[in-house]
This record gives structure tokens, sequence and C-alpha cells, in this order.
């Protein structure tokens, strides 16, 4: 499955600038608000070493890394629900992200215009949150009425009532609907409204050069908000991280090293935004190329496979497993299932982080 994260923020708070050096594309980044009109994409691959490692065992030079497309969206300004700035743009593409990584500005520039006129990010971080509220709550109250027209006929869709319900009442007293839907029942019934409000949402905290990685008084308010609404949250400096996309890939560690970091901010980003969706890794590995494939976690094998293609899910027969470990350990395919590491596993099986897997499939 291909990850995609929306970045978004208010006008100038350094969200083009990160989008610019973690994606090695030139996007605008000017001091004036809305230089982003359309959104740009960019795809990077998902750093993990160990496809070097089990490229080096099946003898492959071929090496296709998960991806994930980075959205840097225009930025949101007050009013933004009712069509102001370039709300209803913005509105539109977010729908369209699994998460949200949110830049937050946390640095100190009078060069720089804040479009509040001041550095809050409490209340920067309100602002959009609002926005997105406002928009769902327009949009839930439209499909209810649908609903409840429909429920008349159809006593099924009474489900789908309650919870339109619910999460009007709640967007009402302030409350975003990733925090309204509770149950599994909820978050699939909630698919339907296609909530703003509901994408998981990671905080990047945007410091300046000298702030990096310490953070300061901003990003620890920040952090309160993240811990109140259960949300993740990092600190980044986008001007450090466009110093580190200029420097060749070699020197980039030492460099790193050198800040007190062993990541970068697009591998963090990755990282924690992986976490967030609650995704991990799964190989195949052959002589003709070696294969990441991202996966929920909890996901059983037919799933798993139907990541490859949909012929795999259906026509699932069984899994053979190594554990990453294990084919590291004992260098070879034959020898893992020589030692009796190779695994063949039926369709309740829940994939694992790493696992290294050939599907058998008929259709």
């Amino acid at each position: 499955m291909a990850l995609r994260c929306g970045i978004v923020g208010l006008p100038n708070v350094g969200k083009s600038t990160l989008f610019n050096a973690i994606t090695a594309k030139q996007a605008e980044a000017e001091n004036y608000p809305f230089c982003t009109i359309e959104p740009n994409f960019g795809t990077v691959f998902v750093p993990d070493k160990r496809l070097d490692k089990l490229a080096g065992i099946v003898k492959t030079s071929t090496i296709i890394p998960a991806t994930i497309e980075l959205v840097d969206i225009a930025g949101l300004v007050q009013g933004a629900s009712k069509g102001e700035g370039l709300g209803n743009q913005f509105l539109s593409h977010i729908r369209e992200v699994d998460a949200i990584v949110h830049v937050v500005r946390c640095f100190e520039d009078a060069d720089v215009i804040h479009v509040r006129g001041k550095v809050d990010p409490v209340d920067d971080i309100g602002t959009i949150e609002t926005e997105l509220m406002l928009a769902d709550l327009e949009s839930t109250e439209k499909r209810l009425d649908k609903l409840k027209k429909n429920a008349k006929k159809e006593k099924e869709l009474l489900p789908a009532v309650a919870l339109a319900e619910k999460i009007i009442n709640g967007l009402d007293d302030g409350i975003p609907a990733r925090r309204l839907m509770e149950t599994d029942e909820e978050k699939t019934l909630g698919k339907q409204f296609f909530l703003l409000s509901a994408k998981p949402v990671l905080y990047a905290a945007n410091v300046s050069d000298n702030d990096f990685p310490g953070g300061n008084s901003h990003t620890a308010k920040v952090v309160e908000v993240a811990e109140q609404e259960g949300a993740k949250m990092l600190t980044i400096s986008a001007k450090t991280e466009a110093e580190i996309a200029e420097l060749p890939e070699e020197e980039r560690p030492e460099f790193l090293e050198s800040l007190g970091m062993e990541l970068s901010g697009l591998d963090r980003i990755i990282q924690t935004a992986y976490d967030l969706l609650g995704l991990h890794t799964y190989f195949t590995a052959g002589e003709k190329e070696v294969h990441a494939w991202t996966i929920r976690k909890g996901a059983a094998a037919p799933e798993a496979a139907g990541a490859i293609h949909t012929d795999f899910e259906k026509g699932f027969i069984r899994a053979e497993v190594i554990a990453y470990e294990d084919m590291i350990a004992y260098g070879s395919e034959l020898k893992a299932r020589e030692a009796g590491k190779m695994r063949s596993e039926g369709k309740e099986y829940i994939v694992r982080d790493g696992d290294v897997i050939v599907f058998r499939f008929n259709v």
C-alpha cells in the first residue's frame, strides 16, 4: 500500500522549505502567503538497511524499497471552511491523504511574515483544527439529512445515523472526529463520511537551526497539545534539512552525528507516520529483486499477499516464511530451510515486521 502524507500548516511556517529538502524538489518557498497554490507531489523511498543485507544474500542488484508520497498543500487561513484564501482547494486536497503532517512555526524571524502577526503555535494549531472541524460539521449535517430519509426504509442505515449525530454533537463541542470514533465499528462506519478531522496527525515543530534539535519554549507547547490529543510530535528544522539535502550522501551521517542525531527529518517523519498509521514492512527476496512491502500491523497472510497483487490474495494457498533475523543468521534461504527456520503458514497467520515471504497461490 502506498502511504500518502499531506504537509499542511498556515502560510509561511516552513512547510514548502521542508518539502523541498526531503524530496529534493523545488516547490515555491517564498515569503508571502499562498505561494503554494497547486499541491506539489514528491515520492521518496522509505529507508531500510535490511534491504541491502537481503540483496547481498540472494545476490541481486535490484532493490525496490517501499515508498511514501508527500503532498505539499496550500497554506490554510482562518475562514478556509467558508472558502477564505485557498480554503476550498486546501480542503479537497487534504481529503485524499492518509495522514497529516502539520508543520507548526516555532521560530522567531522578523523577516518572515506571520499571517497572525505573532508566533503562537497553540493558536496556529487551533486555527487549522477549527477549520477542519467546521468543514466536517457542514458535510456531516448534509449527510445526516440524507441518511435519515433513507433510513426510514433501510433500517441497516440506523447505526450510521447514530454515528453522524454523535460526530455532529462532538464537533459542536470542539472535539475532532478522530477522538469521537472509539470502537472498530464506528471507525469502519466513519470512513463513509470522509472526515478531515479524522485524519491522524503528526505535528512537526519547525525551529531555527540554533534551536535544533533541543527545541524551545514554543515546541514545549506543541508537546502539550500533542499529549492532550494523543497525537505524534517531533521537532525539525527545515533549514537544517535543506543543508542536509545539499550534502553528498556519504557525508550526511557525519553531519547528523555532529548534531547529535542518528536520523534525518525525513527518516523520523517516515518512522513516526508508520507508527501513527499502524504500518510495518515485510519482504520478498530472490535473484530477480528484493522488494519491501508496506502493510498494516495485524494483517493476515492473504491480505499481505494482496499488497503484491489482488490475485495473490484471491488465490492464496500458503505463505512460506523466514524471519529476517534467521535469513541473516543462516545466510541463505536454503540453509534457513534446512535448519527448520522456514515455516509454512496458512490464512490465519499474522505477518510480522521483517518477515521474508514466498506466497503460493492459484487463480
